[in-house]
């Protein structure tokens, strides 16, 4: 395995090893993935393998047009048409039943397949050239830190990939949303890329999930704990007095901690949520690599890309 510069060269090159079923992590708006012929059993299976992902955990298809996602699906609600208009290419999947096209692995044997069309000019050159859907959950271990970087992808999964494509950092830096409908209406699987705000503008109010008792998750990135570094994660409330330790890393929002500690990061210097959020996981990673044993999180506020943001902490605080 080897990390090349994206270009037209290496783009036909990872095109011509997702067709004959290879792994190729390339980079979107949101995080890298790890892509392989989503309409390819086999070549899916691989995915799984090299994140180490349980089967009962769905991947997304990613397509290069509306199109062509639509296709995928076998219905398509009214509000959904409007969503794919107004916000595609961009940090949203959509989860709605299933086409016969799309194999059991994708879908973990639901129903229903999760599709975005993504808004980064190579992966949508990648998909094009390949000539069908890709299959790409983030190119990381399971239920470890999002890959914003190559080199993030590099350190995580190693030789496990045939291919990296460095297409540089992720501008958005947390996963897209995640919508599906029930009875016409727009349902919150996953907060991500997308606000809410802004999806409820469109499709109208967002419902939550119903509750299933089932424990297999009916999106990606949606079990209790994920998105979490080696040291353990406790998210504080800004201002609150935390007594710096040479083994604990501090995470802020906005403003520096006082005291020494193994590791700091600030989010956003001028308090913006989107600033925070592309930062995100590329913070975390400088954390984990100070070797502290715990790492601190501050709160931040829970709206528009502030929601993402404290999902991914409360699920990688999670135990």
């Amino acid at each position: 395995m080897r990390t090349v510069k994206a270009s037209t060269a290496s783009l036909k090159k990872a095109a011509a090893l997702i067709r004959a079923g290879g792994i190729v992590a390339f980079p979107t708006e949101t995080v890298y993935g790890l892509g392989a012929d989503g309409l390819n059993p086999q070549a899916c299976a691989r995915i799984f393998e090299i994140k180490g992902r349980p089967r009962f955990d769905p991947l997304i298809l990613h397509e290069c047009t509306a199109a062509r996602a639509k296709k995928l699906f076998s219905k398509i609600p009214a509000g959904a048409e409007k969503l794919m208009k107004k916000f595609w290419p961009g940090p949203l999947t959509l989860v709605l039943p299933k086409s016969r096209s799309v194999p059991e692995i994708v879908t973990s044997g639901l129903p229903t397949v999760a599709v975005r069309v993504p808004a980064n000019a190579h992966a949508l050159a990648l998909i094009k050239a390949a000539g069908r859907p890709i299959a790409a959950p983030s190119a990381n271990r399971f239920g470890r830190l999002s890959p914003t970087t190559a080199a993030h992808v590099k350190k995580q999964l190693g030789d496990g990939p045939d291919l990296i494509l460095d297409g540089g950092a992720t501008h958005i830096g947390v996963e897209s949303t995640i919508i599906t409908f029930t009875r016409g209406k727009p349902v919150l699987l996953r907060p991500g890329g997308l606000p809410l705000e802004e999806i409820e503008k469109i499709a109208g109010p967002a419902c939550k999930p119903e509750k299933t008792g089932k424990k297999r998750p009916l999106a990606p990135g949606c079990l209790k704990k994920h998105y979490s570094p080696e040291a353990r994660l406790v998210i504080i409330e800004p201002g609150v007095a935390i007594k710096p330790a040479a083994k604990a890393a501090y995470l802020a929002f906005s403003r520096k901690p006082a005291g020494t500690w193994a590791g700091v990061q600030v989010l956003s210097r001028g308090g913006d949520l989107r600033e925070a959020a592309a930062n995100l996981f590329s913070a975390l990673h400088k954390l984990e690599n100070s070797r502290a044993r715990v790492i601190y999180a501050e709160r931040v506020p829970a709206k528009g890309l502030g929601r993402a943001i404290m999902d991914r902490l409360r699920r990688a605080s999670a135990v």
